[in-house]
Formats: structure tokens, C-alpha cells, sequence
């Protein structure tokens, strides 16, 4: 009698704490939003720093992917004007393309009637005129790369300066005090490792999308060149 007294004793016991434990686990959650707000005043800077490295990989995005488009047609157009010696019609399909290699094929038309190498030479300097106008700003995201980790970083040695530094004050070292703390600023490094990340990508991406616009126009230079030396 007394040993099913005592188990169940042990059982509403048991009971009584899987119920603590629970009120105790859903008390400590907290959303998504609360937990980034914990990583202090660095995030302020590096939430701004990922709005406008979002705008720039957008904004370079959609210039690049304008104006780098290559035309098929285009020189076989330009090729018939030149062969049938309008050059008005011809400078005028370069400029209906309204895309770089347009305006880089354009200037080569221009210097029609001059030696070889000087109409190469103003169009790859046109093509680098237009590589220029691709990549601006792009060394905005390579600095952000650079720049979120580290605000980061010092927003948690900010941090954990001030966790020692209560401590110092009120001799209070346990173990909840200081982890509590640390999980709390080392949201600024991750936060700022993750803006770095997205900027680095951005940067790469784009600047790999310019490379290859840079390769294409040279053969069309070159193709260029070709039809002048053949009229």
C-alpha cells in the first residue's frame, strides 16, 4: 500500500514538472524579430549596409543585362549598309540597338575612311567607356564585403568589453550572465558575415557578367575591322 502511495506521489511529481519545464520553455521563446533586435546598436549600420547592397546587385543587374545584350544581327545589318556604301543607314541601325556593343560598333562607323588602327583603336576605347559605365558603383559591394564583417566583429567586442565589464562592477560570473550576454552580441558577427557574404557574391557575379560582355565585344571588333578590310 505504501509503495503505490509513493509511485504514484512520483508520478504527479513528474507530471507537475514536465508542465514547469514546458511553461518555463514557452516563456523563453521569442520571435525571430526580438532575437535580431538582441544584437544592439552595430546592427543599425549593417541593416543599412544590406539595403543597399540589395540595391545595388538589382540596379547593376538590370543596367548590365540592357546593355550587354549582343545583337546576331547586327553586324550582318551593318555589313549590307557598309557593302552598299550607306553609312547614314548603317550608323543608324548601331544606334537603334540602344545596347553597348551598338554604341561601340557606332564609333567604328564614325572612322570609317581612317587607317585600320585607328578605327580599332577608337572602338576599344568606346568598349571601355562602356565597361566603365557596367562597373560603377560595383566597388561599393567589395568595400561592404569588407566593411559588415568587420562592424560586426566590433560590435561584439563591444559587447563582451561591457559583459566583463559588469562583471567587474557586480562580481556576478555565473554562467547564465555571461552566456546570455555573449549569444546576444554575436548577433552583430553573424549579421554582419551574412551581409558580407551576399556583398562578395554580388560583386563576383556581376563583375563575371562584365567579363563576358568584355570578350564578346572584342570579337565583334574584330569581326568589324574584318568588313572594313574586305570593302
Amino acid at each position: 500500500m505504501f509503495s503505490f502511495i509513493q509511485l504514484q506521489a512520483d508520478t504527479l511529481t513528474n507530471a507537475a514538472s514536465g508542465v514547469v519545464v514546458e511553461n518555463i520553455a514557452a516563456n523563453n521563446e521569442i520571435s525571430v524579430l526580438e532575437f535580431i533586435f538582441k544584437g544592439g546598436f552595430f546592427l543599425i549600420p549593417i541593416a543599412i549596409l544590406l539595403f543597399y547592397t540589395f540595391y545595388l546587385i538589382i540596379e547593376r543587374y538590370l543596367y548590365i543585362s540592357k546593355f550587354s545584350k549582343i545583337d546576331a544581327r547586327l553586324l550582318g545589318d551593318v555589313r549590307d549598309s557598309l557593302n552598299s556604301g550607306n553609312l547614314d543607314m548603317a550608323r543608324s541601325i548601331a544606334e537603334r540597338s540602344d545596347s553597348a556593343s551598338g554604341n561601340v560598333i557606332r564609333e567604328g562607323i564614325l572612322a570609317v575612311g581612317r587607317p585600320i588602327a585607328e578605327i580599332e583603336s577608337n572602338m576599344d576605347r568606346a568598349a571601355d567607356i562602356e565597361i566603365a559605365q557596367m562597373e560603377t558603383h560595383l566597388g561599393h559591394l567589395g568595400l561592404i564585403a569588407g566593411i559588415a564583417p568587420t562592424l560586426g566583429f566590433v560590435g561584439t567586442i563591444s559587447g563582451v568589453i561591457k559583459i566583463f565589464y559588469s562583471i567587474s562592477v557586480t562580481e556576478n560570473i555565473s554562467i547564465g550572465n555571461i552566456s546570455g550576454g555573449l549569444y546576444e552580441k554575436m548577433i552583430s558577427s553573424g549579421a554582419g558575415l551574412i551581409v558580407g557574404i551576399i556583398a562578395y557574391s554580388g560583386y563576383h557575379l556581376l563583375n563575371g557578367r562584365i567579363d563576358n560582355f568584355a570578350l564578346k565585344i572584342q570579337k565583334q571588333v574584330l569581326e568589324f575591322v574584318n568588313i572594313i578590310q574586305k570593302k
